[in-house]
């Protein structure tokens, strides 16, 4: 496994890290994604660590706090040898400060989520969403309170969008608090919307992505082909609504050009997926989930390995999106080009 520097800071991540959103199973939707317990997570976790893979992330919000009570199982009595990574700021409960990233959630959040995970430091905290009622001076002065007291090591965000994200990272320069170093981002070939702002804000401000949902929100396995019906048993049914919508016959063309690639390099279609994520800019880690060894020993071999230029450029043709205004006359027209080049 090779390692990154997480953007611009010191901490060096594997390219790949393990989502832990399956463990637990409880909870109307972040319960759903699987019902890993603790003897099974510390299987999972064993094989993590033998490909290098020393970073697992998770989220108060992941089986109502249960996914971080099973991690903090799995991983006990090796706390040392690996990262801890997880996010707070979505609702935990239906009182008025049982949600967002108000001072009082946030230093309420950290000392149970610590508690759960048997711990006594987090390596990444990262804000789940962005809380608009709530001073971002407030915010930022009780990250820097987390971080001096030694319970977090590094602070970032995740679902921001540009302004939120560059408003943050100003303030913190100019107060002198931690930035964000991280932004937990939804990235893949099936939806590059990460490109249009968020990337080159990453590049310039030295923010490094932890992408979630690799695959697509599951499009792109390797089960899903044009004109047969999904497989018995799929959770697209109850998983697709929940992530943002992509055209079928768009999906299509990628996956039949991944089922090429997948073919010449005699790999799977998630690992060339996965492989050509871990070329593009500001990515410092891909996270991958798997509900059982097998996927995980799958998603594992997305590494080691590299596509060639012309399978790249492939994969880029028939993924490309049209870009939103004002990033499309960047690249239709060579004025805007010059000034603004394509961040490749």
């Amino acid at each position: 496994m090779d390692y990154r520097h997480l953007g611009a800071s010191g901490l060096k991540v594997p390219l790949l890290s393990f989502g832990a959103g399956t463990f637990g199973g409880s909870g109307p939707l972040f319960g759903a994604w699987g019902q890993t317990d603790a003897d099974e997570a510390r299987r999972l976790v064993d094989i993590c660590l033998e490909a290098g893979v020393n970073l697992f992330d998770t989220a108060d919000v992941y089986s109502n706090g249960a996914s971080e009570e099973v991690l903090g199982a799995a991983i006990k009595g090796r706390r040392g040898d690996v990262l801890i990574s997880t996010k707070t700021s979505l609702p935990m409960g239906d009182g008025p400060n049982d949600s967002g990233s108000s001072r009082l959630r946030l230093i309420r959040a950290v000392e149970d989520a610590l508690r759960r995970l048997n711990t006594d430091y987090i390596d990444l905290l990262q804000l789940h969403a962005f809380d608009a009622g709530t001073p971002i001076e407030e915010v930022l002065s009780t990250l820097d309170g987390l971080v001096r007291s030694g319970k977090v090591r590094y602070v970032g965000a995740s679902n921001f969008a540009g302004w939120e994200l560059m408003k943050s990272l100003a303030l913190a320069e100019a107060r002198g608090y931690p930035r964000h170093v991280a932004h937990q981002v939804y990235y893949s070939l099936v939806g590059r919307d990460y490109e249009w702002e968020l990337m080159p804000l990453a590049r310039d401000q030295g923010v490094g992505a932890l992408v979630w949902s690799p695959l697509g929100w599951g499009r792109l396995t390797g089960k899903i082909r044009r004109g047969q019906p999904l497989p018995a048993g799929s959770r697209l049914h109850t998983t697709a609504a929940f992530g943002p919508p992509v055209d079928d016959e768009k999906l299509f063309d990628i996956v039949e050009v991944l089922d090429a690639i997948a073919e010449e390099t005699g790999r799977t279609v998630p690992q060339v997926a996965i492989n050509w994520l871990l070329r593009r800019p500001t990515v410092s880690s891909v996270i991958i989930g798997a509900r059982n060894e097998e996927q995980l020993r799958q998603n594992l071999g997305a590494v080691g390995w590299a596509l060639s230029a012309e399978q790249v450029a492939r994969l880029d043709a028939v993924s490309a999106m049209t870009a939103p205004y004002p990033y499309f006359p960047y690249h239709r027209q060579e004025g805007f080009a010059r000034l603004n080049p394509p961040i490749v």
